[in-house]
């Protein structure tokens, strides 16, 4: 990634990430971004999360579900907090200038609870990005549908609040497994089945204060957890849609972060056609 004019997904103005951060990100296959909404706008959107769960913020007997997914929010506070100057910088500079779409919502609200019991959901897997035509929730070596995935914390997530575990350069492993099923790719259960090399690598944890988003490679293997502190955890965790098909091959080379990721994990050198 180029500095200053040279690089070619900059917005006017400064960058959000150095360019250290960005071969970070194409190597560990996520970035943190603190401060990326302010605090304000995670408490007035707790407040209408907390409505919604038919629980109690203040007693916590009537927190009785290790989870409480709730659905898409659209609300100003959610609105708002996708749309900060920050992420649209970071997300230029991670998936290219004009080449993702505006959120104007926030997508499943995934809560945990403080709870012993299994929450059930805690498998390690890669987002589904697209539905196939027998119905199945599908991934494919192009990433369809899905330039990111996104993590914001809407409370504070500390490493006893249920973070988010991330296997860190998972994401590297997943071109691999994806490219011989072509464009149809393989169901989210089909790709979990594969997973036995990548669940040998280094585990990170999404925590951090309120306003803090973790910006993730489509293809990161990632999982939850039983929830073992006290507070309950709110993130939500949108896709960013691309604009445009990503592209393994580029005549004039700009690759953006994220495609140049996949291209590593394929073992790409080389730039021959537009196809893709």
């Amino acid at each position: 990634m180029a500095n200053g004019r040279n690089n070619p997904f900059r917005m006017s103005g400064e960058n959000v990430f150095r360019d250290a951060e960005v071969r970070q990100f194409m190597t560990d296959g996520f970035i943190r971004l603190d401060h990326a909404f302010p605090r304000q706008l995670a408490d007035e959107g707790r407040e209408l999360l907390w409505q919604d769960t038919g629980c109690n913020p203040h007693d916590p007997a009537t927190w009785t579900q290790p989870v409480v997914r709730l659905g898409d929010y659209g609300q100003a506070p959610f609105r708002q907090a996708v749309n900060t100057s920050r992420l649209h910088t970071a997300f230029d500079q991670l998936v290219g200038t004009g080449r993702w779409l505006p959120r104007s919502s926030l997508g499943t609200f995934p809560i945990r609870f403080p709870s012993p019991d299994d929450p059930g959901d805690a498998g390690w897997h890669a987002e589904a990005s697209f539905q196939g035509d027998d119905g199945s929730w599908r991934l494919n070596v192009t990433s369809r549908g899905r330039a990111l995935l996104m993590l914001f914390l809407f409370s504070d997530v500390g490493a006893e609040d249920a973070p988010t575990r991330i296997l860190v350069g998972s994401h590297s492993d997943v071109p691999r497994l994806l490219k011989p099923a072509g464009d149809a790719g393989l169901s989210f259960l089909e790709l979990a089945q594969e997973l036995n090399q990548s669940l040998d690598r280094p585990v990170a944890f999404a925590t951090g204060e309120a306003g803090t988003v973790y910006l993730c490679h489509p293809f990161l293997i990632h999982a939850a957890q039983p929830h073992r502190g006290s507070t309950p955890r709110f993130m939500a965790q949108p896709p960013l849609h691309p604009a445009e098909p990503l592209r393994l091959h580029r005549n004039d080379g700009r690759y953006s972060p994220v495609e140049q990721a996949i291209r590593s994990g394929l073992e790409l050198k080389t730039a021959t056609d537009d196809n893709s």
